[in-house]
């Protein structure tokens, strides 16, 4: 029996998982990412990091979900690289947001959301996402996201809002100035990660008042401006993956009393759903 490969591929890393015989084998690499990494470079990546760990294992199937993939072009790109490694196999490529709608509604109906490094949401149908609340990346939008919280955290430190206390832990817990800050964001690779780096702030800092200020608000937005606006958002299971919706469970189950919304299911990362959905 041949084997497949499911990989899910978010802003800052990439986790494979390889099928066979009923065994799960997990693989980590770095996020392949269309917008940050060249072919060449993913086929290097890929070459060094993955197929070592596969060896010799026949791959029927591999199913690519991934950011930056709703770009047809880079979709393409995408399948040429997986098929040059994989010259064999069937190759699927779809974009990230596809694989949480499949991860957390299966073959049913829902809202499923990202609010990882960054954020995005949809309405499934149950077989393809008929309605998207467009996804502006993280300098216009990312509502909610770790980039998102990341910027307030931030702002709130140079713009000297935080009080003594908060002002003095977010010293000791990072060893930044202002200028080393804009530099990072402006001059640096990569910005929507290094602002996404500060949202763990929040989750280390629990309980004073600003800090649950800044993580509610920042929610807060993306239910406003996104789930608000689909109406099936009023009868149907609202589902969170990612890092930032994982940790700040409390507020999203908050949230959703408050707007009277239903919430689905809340997880680290799709892939136990995508193994059920593929299996």
């Amino acid at each position: 029996m041949s084997a497949i490969l499911i990989a899910d591929s978010g802003s800052t890393k990439c986790e494979w998982c390889l099928l066979e015989k009923g065994k799960k084998k997990k693989i980590l690499t770095a996020a392949i990412s269309p917008y940050f990494v060249t072919s060449a470079e993913m086929i290097e990546l890929l070459s060094a990091k993955l197929l070592p760990k596969i060896g010799q294992t026949a791959i029927k199937s591999v199913f690519f979900y991934g950011t930056g993939l709703r770009d047809q072009s880079n979709a393409k790109n995408m399948k040429v690289v997986l098929k040059k490694l994989f010259p064999k196999s069937s190759i699927e490529v779809n974009n990230d947001l596809l694989g949480i709608a499949r991860a957390t509604c299966g073959h049913k109906k829902g809202i499923a959301c990202i609010l990882g490094t960054g954020s995005n949401s949809c309405y499934y149908n149950g077989k393809k996402i008929e309605k998207n609340s467009p996804g502006l990346g993280y300098v216009l939008g990312d509502e909610g996201s770790g980039a998102y919280l990341g910027k307030k955290v931030i702002q709130y430190y140079l713009y000297k809002t935080f009080d003594e206390d908060l002002t003095a832990r977010f010293e000791k817990r990072f060893n930044e100035t202002h200028d080393s800050i804009l530099h990072n964001v402006y001059k640096m690779p990569l910005p929507n990660r290094y602002l996404a780096s500060f949202a763990l702030f929040l989750a280390e800092n629990r309980g004073h008042f600003m800090i649950e200020n800044i993580i509610e608000d920042g929610l807060n937005d993306f239910f406003f401006t996104h789930l608000y606006k689909y109406k099936e958002s009023w009868s149907l299971p609202i589902h969170f993956v990612g890092s930032v919706g994982f940790g700040f469970k409390d507020i999203l189950k908050d949230l959703c009393n408050s707007y009277e919304l239903e919430l689905g299911k809340v997880l680290k990362t799709p892939m136990q759903g995508l193994i059920a959905y593929h299996s």
